[in-house]
């Protein structure tokens, strides 16, 4: 699913109106509706609903979904902020079509009268202020009745949006949390969070609306997916425009259960084991068996037909006790603690007969590992993963990290500072250019792990996915994912890129299963290998719905 800007966005609406012949009131209805749907089924036991709506479009979607609301029996309060007369457009139509009479916010006193009547009696909020239209203002000053009056309704905003974040129901953000800037790459210096209660901005930032849900249409903006706006689900709602009308300059793109599930159909039912690939781990060391251990079967558990770890001889018996699936290889003698250049030979043979290898995970960082990380990398003739002490072999020598066949590299924040020899507020403060710069340069998939994880790819295209939460901030999730996506390669082994981006979708719906049955503090990375049959089932689901839901 394609990211768009909001000029984009704009763009995008006129052109499925004058091109495509979609009334614009029609969009405005179907996106009022969907914000409607959404709230009935997110919040069945609302019976009481304030909508806050703007002047502008974003306030017509909430005119829209308000006249919805009531239509199915609720109690509705709809709180304009200004008057009612001067409104254009759609909004001013979709108002006149409102079955009650909006309560007219004109000044501050009214904002704080109004909102802690309504507010506090409410079961769920709607924001309908902004929508991706919205730029901060600065105060103007007395330069003109008309820069005055800007400033008064930003001033009057302001005070709406903190009434809102003081006050205690759930809030729906219709397209974006009021006062967040749809094109942000990146959470502004200062900022609060949406998803904060209540944010409290540095002095001077603008106040962004808390979110406990956003619903957004046609496609998502920048923001959705790059800055904190909410803990709950941010979905897309189609509202009528045709994919031919969905055009975007910025090559960024939101990975979708629909596009994850089409990936992972029902399998042939004359299948057997050979069909799903042959994973083939490198990992492990003295005292980090068990990043290795769970690597191989992570790969198993995403679905490859079978999983072999070669790993010291120290380290096997634990690695093989871990799991009865795993087959397991030794190399060195039972006085070695770690891979050596020795080792690569015995490797590269296993490897023969393997479709996809990953290297890493648990390796250490003792005498003699990189040299034999660099001389496996170098002699793979099939699709390696990279990940952990496999990366960190290369911190000194990033140039020799080419892709010439399918190389697939899993740095965290740390390790891709490491690797580009920057810091890690410089990869974190751009995290789009980091990936896309790397993953041109050395002609590899790349997936920036983190928050919003990015995946890169040789011909500057870029993906994000925003399933995962900070339970997920545990050692050893980073060894599953190597292993997710080495099990993912070795069964669509002519469909690399996409199941490079289907491993770290469900990577991160595993970690959310986990956090709804252990909690984010308690969860541990064996957590993610004992839900991912509930990410699998929760993705389906989530494809056989109209909206598209992100995260």
């Amino acid at each position: 699913m394609k990211i768009t800007t909001a000029a984009e966005m704009s763009a995008i609406d006129r052109a499925t109106s004058l091109q495509y012949g979609v009334d614009s009131r029609t969009l405005m209805e179907n996106a009022g509706s969907a914000v409607a749907a959404f709230a009935r089924e997110h919040w069945p036991d609302a019976s009481r609903i304030t909508v806050v709506c703007g002047r502008g479009n974003n306030g017509g979607d909430g005119f829209v979904a308000a006249r919805r609301l009531h239509a199915a029996g609720k109690v509705v309060e709809v709180l304009l902020l200004g008057s009612a007369e001067g409104l254009k457009g759609d909004a001013a139509g979709m108002l006149a079509r409102l079955p009650l009479r909006p309560i007219i916010l004109a000044s501050e006193e009214d904002v704080a009268r109004e909102c802690e009547r309504s507010l506090a009696g409410a079961d769920l909020i709607i924001d309908a202020i902004f929508g991706t239209g919205f730029k901060p203002r600065e105060d103007s000053g007395a330069h003109g009745v008309e820069n005055r009056s800007a400033s008064h309704s930003q001033r009057l905003a302001q005070a709406v949006i903190t009434a809102i974040n003081y006050s205690l129901p759930p809030v729906l953000s219709v397209d974006l949390p009021s006062g967040a800037d749809a094109d942000a790459l990146a959470p502004a210096a200062g900022a609060a969070s949406a998803a904060a209660y209540p944010p409290a901005p540095a002095a001077g930032a603008s106040v962004v609306c808390r979110s406990s849900a956003v619903i957004t249409f046609t496609a998502p903006k920048p923001a959705h997916l790059f800055t904190q706006l909410s803990r709950g689900p941010i979905v897309v709602a189609p509202i009528g425009s045709p994919e031919a009308a969905i055009v975007s300059d910025q090559n960024l793109h939101a990975v979708t259960p629909h596009e994850v599930a089409a990936l992972f159909a029902p399998r042939a039912l004359d299948s057997n084991k050979g069909r799903f690939g042959h994973v083939l781990v490198v990992a492990g060391s003295l005292g980090k068996s068990g990043a290795a251990a769970m690597c191989g079967m992570a790969a198993l558990r995403i679905g490859a037909g079978l999983a072999t770890v070669v790993t010291p001889a120290s380290t096997l018996p634990t690695v093989a006790s871990f799991a009865p699936e795993l087959m397991t290889e030794p190399f060195g003698d039972l006085s070695l603690q770690s891979a050596s250049p020795g080792d690569v030979v015995r490797c590269l043979e296993l490897a023969k007969s393997r479709n996809v290898m990953a290297i890493g995970p648990g390796l250490s960082q003792r005498p003699g590992v990189a040299e034999f990380v660099h001389r496996l990398v170098k002699g793979a003739h099939c699709p390696v993963v990279l990940d952990a002490d496999g990366l960190n072999a290369f911190t000194s020598r990033p140039n020799d990290l080419q892709g010439s066949r399918s190389l697939i590299l899993t740095p965290h924040p740390g390790e891709m500072a490491r690797l580009t020899g920057s810091t890690v507020a410089d990869v974190q403060s751009n995290r789009v250019a980091a990936a896309r710069d790397f993953a041109r340069r050395h002609r590899c998939i790349l997936v920036l792990k983190g928050f919003r994880t990015v995946i890169g790819y040789p011909n500057g295209e870029l993906w994000i996915v925003a399933t995962g939460n900070p339970g997920m901030a545990t050692g050893g999730t980073g060894d599953v994912l190597t292993g997710m996506i080495a099990g993912a390669v070795a069964q669509f082994p002519t469909r690399i890129e996409e199941a490079v981006r289907a491993a770290v979708y469900l990577h991160g719906l595993a970690g959310d299963a986990a956090a709804r049955y252990v909690g984010e503090e308690a969860m541990v990375a064996t957590d993610l290998l004992r839900h991912l049959p509930a990410a699998f089932r929760q993705m389906r689901h989530r494809a056989a719905a109209k909206n598209i839901r992100l995260c």
